[in-house]
C-alpha cells in the first residue's frame, strides 16, 4: 500500500530491560570508527554518561567487554572495540538485518490482504 511501511525494532533484553538495539550498533560502529566513546556520542547526539550507561548495560548484560578505555593523559583517552566487541557487532548487524529481510516478504502479503479487505468493504 503506498504511503504505509513496516518499521521493525528489534532488541535483545534480559529480564529488566532491553541491553542491545540499533542505537547501541550505531553507537559502537561510531566508537570503532572515532576511537572514541565521548566523539561518537557528541556524532549521535547524546550525552556521554547516557552512552557510557548504554556500552556498560551492554557489557554487564553479556558478561563480556566490548570497549577497551583509556583514560585522559596526553592523548586524552579513547577507547576502541575489543576482539570480542567487533566480533559482536558484526554478528548483532547481520542478525537484525536478516530477521528484517525475513519479513519482508510477510510485510507485502499483508498488504496485499490488506487491500483486498479495503476493496472489499469500500
Amino acid at each position: 500500500m503506498d504511503g504505509m511501511n513496516l518499521k521493525l525494532k528489534i532488541y535483545l533484553e534480559n529480564d529488566r530491560d532491553k541491553f542491545m538495539g540499533i542505537g547501541v550498533l550505531w553507537l559502537l560502529q561510531k566508537v570503532d570508527g572515532l576511537k572514541s566513546l565521548r566523539a561518537a556520542a557528541n556524532e549521535l547526539g547524546i550525552s556521554y554518561s547516557k552512552a557510557f550507561r548504554m556500552v556498560e548495560n551492554l557489557e554487564d548484560s553479556l558478561g563480556m567487554k566490548v570497549l577497551e578505555r583509556r583514560k585522559g593523559g596526553s592523548d586524552r583517552g579513547g577507547a576502541t572495540l575489543t576482539d570480542f566487541g567487533r566480533a559482536f557487532i558484526a554478528l548483532y548487524d547481520d542478525f537484525q538485518k536478516e530477521s528484517k529481510a525475513l519479513v519482508q516478504p510477510r510485510y507485502e502479503g499483508f498488504c496485499r490482504d490488506l487491500q483486498e479487505t479495503i476493496d472489499r468493504f469500500s
